[in-house]
């Protein structure tokens, strides 16, 4: 049966179910995008360590390496009154010293459940050899 008239032209499609309308499709991206950084944070969280404990160790050896070249072969500590050090160590304990101590600080963090407070202990220690060439360097 032939269809005559007004029926005979194509009908305007309507909305069916299966398309979704506009609101829909901001709802299904900004859950995808939601995901998406949901995703990060959690591997950022996992990974926090790791990133907290690059720069120190970067640091370390990057301060190790500029003692191993610039202290003296004996390296004093405890400058008394007279000028003279109470105790001379040798340039590689004076080295090996600090950096072990903040690796030890670091490895503490990664068996802690509390990240933060082995962490900033780490940071701290990285002032030893800082303090170890001013001392010998520039002695009083």
């Amino acid at each position: 049966m032939k269809k005559s008239g007004i029926f005979s032209q194509s009908q305007p499609k309507s909305v069916s179910a299966s398309e979704p309308s506009g609101v829909e499709k901001a709802k299904t991206i900004l859950f995808k995008v939601n995901s998406t950084i949901n995703l990060i944070c959690v591997w950022i969280f996992r990974l926090r360590k790791f990133v907290m404990a690059a720069p120190v160790v970067y640091f370390a050896l990057k301060l190790a390496a500029y003692n191993m070249e610039h202290l003296p072969q004996q390296v004093g500590l405890d400058l008394q009154t007279t000028g003279e050090f109470a105790i001379t160590i040798s340039r590689e304990l004076a080295v090996i010293g600090p950096l072990g101590l903040t690796l030890g600080c670091l490895l503490m963090m990664f068996f802690s459940r509390k990240a933060m407070y082995p962490w900033a202990i780490s940071i701290f220690t990285l002032t030893l050899p800082l303090l170890l060439l001013v001392s010998n360097l520039y002695p009083w």
